[in-house]
């Protein structure tokens, strides 16, 4: 299934092991939605619930996206017909994949947070099969068309519009700050160890040091 590989990619990228398949915690029944969500029309959506113990969640993709993805797979060719549900999927295996490997090394996380790495992965992920599928290209226009093209939803985001703005804006430095790193990477094989470390150290700071660190970034 495509949510697993997506799972395993990100995983791959970040050395990270969530201890659970994403595929356990799908579904595409709108049903399980809050009443808001479900009358905005939301394609995906992580439901979290904590516990004393654990942390119970719940992944809703929409069946049609799910679909259309099966049809056209993204990790054999990305394109401008797929991108988008590909964002969209691999934005729900992002949260899940954050908050599963958080909760199992007992960390919290934000949605802040949540949201900043998701536009990270989008970028990163995309960078690496754009790369794999036309070796020899780096897509300079990828950043633009997701930082500055795309739109934040206001009636999906509610009263977290400002959140998720600030959550694109510290991604968009990230990934602008990484961008060369990036190119190195798809460039020179030996570059690449550079970028994952930087990455993967990344991944694991808290929010207030990921902040710290864009900030840096110039």
């Amino acid at each position: 299934m495509l949510l697993r590989r997506l799972q395993d990619l990100l995983g791959g990228i970040y050395d990270v092991d969530a201890g659970c398949d994403v595929r356990d915690f799908v579904t595409s029944d709108r049903g399980v939605l809050p009443e808001a969500l479900r009358a905005a029309g939301t394609d995906e959506q992580l439901l979290v619930q904590p516990g004393p113990s654990e942390v119970a969640m719940s992944l809703y993709l929409d069946r049609a996206v799910l679909e259309r993805l099966e049809a056209a797979d993204p990790l054999e060719a990305l394109h401008g017909r797929n991108l988008g549900d590909f964002w969209t999927a691999l934005e729900g295996v992002s949260h899940f994949l954050c908050v599963a490997w958080n909760a199992r090394h007992d960390r919290d996380v934000s949605v802040l947070e949540l949201e900043m790495q998701a536009e990270i992965d989008k970028y990163v992920t995309s960078c690496w099969l754009l790369h794999r599928q036309s070796p020899g290209r780096f897509p300079s226009e990828l950043h633009g068309l997701l930082f500055e093209r795309t739109r934040i939803d206001p009636v999906l985001a509610g009263e977290r519009a400002g959140l998720y703005r600030e959550a694109t804006q510290y991604a968009a430095r990230f990934c602008r700050g990484v961008e060369g790193r990036l190119r190195d990477a798809q460039r020179r094989e030996a570059a690449r160890p550079v970028v994952e470390s930087v990455l993967r150290r990344f991944y694991r700071m808290p929010q207030g040091q990921k902040c710290a660190f864009i900030g840096q970034l110039g």
